[in-house]
């Protein structure tokens, strides 16, 4: 569509053949006029992947990924949905002589446009990170005074998703930040799902749906089920209280991220694995996987790959999940779907036992009403279960889970 140079005094963009800074500069509010939204085609439904931060830190290769990628073909996990790929912190080594980022010669001598295409050929979308500051949280090279650089040099590699981070920044204004790589990843013409990562210090629920097409509401997941850590990061149970006060901002194209699933990567319980799972599907938060997929048991890829309960994730309503009932340990949460169907998720956060006695259709709003008679379907153990003209009535084991899809008609 355009030509153009990059101006190295003042890291500008500039049509071929302008000289100065002041043109560059005039040209720079031209660009951002002009492409100032995110691509808006892309993420109508919560984007679905692999990263590799929580299984494998700054250990991290070529051949990992290759290998993980191959591995997600052969175990139905490209098929169930999980198509970006996403190479976390510590891939950069340092930037040339131009400010051209480098990846990191020994952990991936191929290049990363040549994994690129590996990923492509093999039916997966390329995702790639950076931060908006002057390095990352592990130290490499980051974006600031590079952005429109770094944008050209995605694009040239064949990257499809952009997850940017938020060390490092100083007295940065996030908002600026944010909008600034979004202006350059439109610059730069390649259509890029662009993952804001401030970790909702910035409340980017707020200004993120024109910026990004998600955004992270917390710190850092960590791998357990209830507490935090020194460093701020939040167990399932503290993200789920987050996400409740947040859903009203989430919906096609822009997503409360609830952060990486800690799915079958070894502390979780399988009843708090198939809880985690749950809650994020009813948040319609972005499924990226973050074990090593690789090596899991025959339950955690059952249960990463359970299509019933994706498929409330990948609802194309993208109504994120109201909490109706709170009483002690108990919780109901409350999702509207597609075809005039409902999920509801009926949540145990303590440590012992909880029956429940439920009509569904109590408390019903004018928001979302639910009126009529029902099939109730338990989407863990992909049977009918009952109806709605009879309480629901059972027993829920400690963190554990019981969700359901509430059908239209009898069965």
């Amino acid at each position: 569509m355009f030509s153009y140079t990059i101006i190295e005094s003042d890291n500008l963009i500039s049509m071929r053949g302008i000289k100065t800074g002041i043109t560059s500069i005039l040209i720079f509010f031209c660009f951002s006029s002009l492409y100032g939204q995110k691509f808006d085609s892309l993420a109508l439904l919560p984007p679905m992947g692999w990263n590799d931060w929580n299984a494998f830190k700054c250990s991290i290769n070529e051949t990992i990924i290759r290998e993980v990628a191959d591995a997600m073909v052969t175990n139905g996990m490209k098929d169930a949905g999980y198509i970006y790929i996403i190479i976390d912190d510590c891939w950069q080594k340092a930037r040339d002589a131009k400010g051209n980022i480098l990846a990191d010669p020994v952990r991936f001598p191929g290049g990363m446009k040549n994994l690129g295409e590996y990923l492509h050929a093999l039916g997966f979308k390329f995702g790639i990170y950076s931060d908006a500051g002057s390095s990352t949280c592990r130290g490499r090279p980051g974006s600031k005074g590079f952005e429109y650089r770094d944008a050209l040099t995605y694009a040239e590699w064949g990257c499809d998703y952009l997850k940017y981070d938020w060390c490092s920044h100083g007295t940065q204004d996030a908002v600026s930040s944010y909008q600034l790589m979004c202006d350059a990843l439109c610059t730069a013409g390649r259509p890029v799902v662009f993952s804001i990562c401030e970790w909702g210090k910035n409340k980017p629920w707020e200004w993120g749906k024109d910026v990004g097409h998600l955004w992270r509401t917390t710190p850092d997941i960590i791998n357990c089920f209830d507490g935090r850590n020194i460093w701020g990061g939040m167990g399932i149970l503290q993200i789920i209280d987050r996400m409740a006060a947040v859903g009203s901002f989430s919906g096609p194209g822009h997503w409360n991220d609830a952060d990486m699933l800690q799915v079958g990567n070894g502390k979780l319980s399988p009843a708090e694995e198939r809880l985690h799972f749950s809650m994020w599907a009813m948040f319609s938060a972005p499924l990226i996987a973050g074990n090593d997929v690789r090596n899991m048991s025959a339950e955690t890829l059952s249960n990463l790959t359970n299509g019933e309960v994706i498929a409330v994730d990948q609802d194309r309503l993208g109504v994120s999940a109201i909490r109706r009932v709170k009483k002690g340990d108990l919780e109901i949460w409350f999702k509207p779907l597609d075809r005039g169907e409902f999920a509801f998720c009926l949540l145990n956060r303590g440590s012992g036992t909880i029956s429940f006695d439920q009509d569904l259709m109590a408390g019903t709003n004018a928001t979302y009403p639910v009126d009529g008679i029902f099939t109730i379907r338990d989407l863990w153990k992909h049977k009918v279960i009952g109806a709605t003209g009879e309480n629901l009535k059972g027993i829920l084991a400690p963190h554990d889970v019981l969700l359901v899809k509430l059908i239209p008609g009898t069965n």
